[in-house]
């Protein structure tokens, strides 16, 4: 079996999982929330120190499988340089220790896997991936073909959704609380420009809807609980019309395409916010797509989705030199 390590972020997370079964033995994530949320966001040395102690933790209640190990993999990039390199150490010490290969994982890539957890991959499709640190149009060809269409130009949808929160003193993480005020309230009482709407530009940006969001906290007094409620409903409204309209644009595109796409998959961590999911749902069945979708608690960052690209490199020979393998906090590919 192969074990994978993720660290990119708040999240300490450790997997195992059945090379030629794809079956996920053994799994633990351990979020880091309740520690960061008295700052309002992730303070990344704190990440470092929680991963160090914790990755270790969850280690300890696997330790009779290491025999069992034909090879490790862990997230390299994009993610916090400082906790991205908890999890590269502790794998490539684990590397060393019992003469195994490594395999560095792109946890974008990983994100693309989580549609495929326990399965074989289905390719090609588009993908929408959206979370706290990026937001991304892909087309998947096969493992190694993933280009990307569109990306945000500023604020990725996730982080938009905890700044709206933290403008309103909502908490953090920002995304399920905004969506949970948005339930309550009516989506129509505030009136904000759709982003890059007369623009035929593939791309995405939250930046003016944001400011749009503070000017009209700042004009406030004493705002109600339903005003808040409708604020976070016309917010995540026009957030998500937004990637609906970038998404139009593809989906036009591909069914004109001689290698067109019939799977369109949505995945990250605010993949997770359940109007995203039912407007996409509804974009797709009206071009004839199926959509893919991870299940809710492989969402976020986690090992398992790590682990699933880790046993496509392992079949395919794809290792790392311990010596060579670095972090990249930004992204260099998927």
């Amino acid at each position: 079996m192969l074990l994978s390590i993720e660290s990119s972020c708040d999240d300490s997370s450790l997997a195992l999982t059945q090379i030629d079964s794809k079956k996920i033995i053994f799994h633990q994530k351990i979020s880091q929330e309740k520690e960061h949320s008295l700052y309002g966001g992730v303070v990344p040395e704190l990440a470092s120190r929680l991963h160090a102690k914790i990755l270790p933790q969850i280690l300890s209640k696997i330790e009779s499988y290491l025999p069992q190990l034909k090879a490790i993999s862990v997230t390299t990039e994009p993610g916090l340089n400082i906790t991205l390199l908890e999890g590269l150490m502790m794998a490539k010490t684990l590397s060393f220790a019992l003469g195994i290969p490594l395999i560095g994982v792109n946890h974008l890539k990983g994100h693309l896997y989580s549609l495929f957890l326990e399965k074989e991959a289905l390719f090609p499709l588009g993908v929408l991936l959206v979370s706290g640190g990026h937001t991304l149009l892909l087309e998947a060809r096969d493992y190694k073909e993933i280009k990307i269409i569109a990306q945000s130009l500023d604020d990725s949808f996730g982080e938009s959704f905890d700044k709206v929160a933290k403008m309103l003193n909502l908490g953090y993480p920002g995304g399920p609380i905004v969506e949970s005020y948005a339930k309550e309230g009516d989506s129509k009482a505030f009136k904000f420009t759709l982003p890059l709407k007369s623009k035929k530009q593939l791309a995405f940006s939250f930046s003016g809807l944001k400011n749009a969001v503070r000017l009209e906290i700042e004009k406030a007094q004493n705002p109600s609980l339903q005003w808040k409620s409708d604020l976070c409903a016309s917010f995540q409204e026009v957030a998500v019309s937004h990637l609906l309209q970038k998404c139009q644009i593809v989906f036009e595109q591909n069914q004109k395409s001689k290698k067109a796409w019939k799977h369109f998959g949505l995945v990250g961590g605010a993949s997770a916010n359940l109007f995203l999911r039912e407007k996409i749902e509804q974009l797709c069945k009206s071009y004839a797509l199926s959509l893919l979708l991870a299940p809710l608690e492989y969402c976020s960052d986690n090992a398992a989705m790590i682990g699933r690209v880790g046993i496509e490199a392992y079949l395919r020979g794809e290792f790392d030199l311990i010596s060579e393998l670095k972090t990249q906090p930004k992204i260099s590919k998927i």
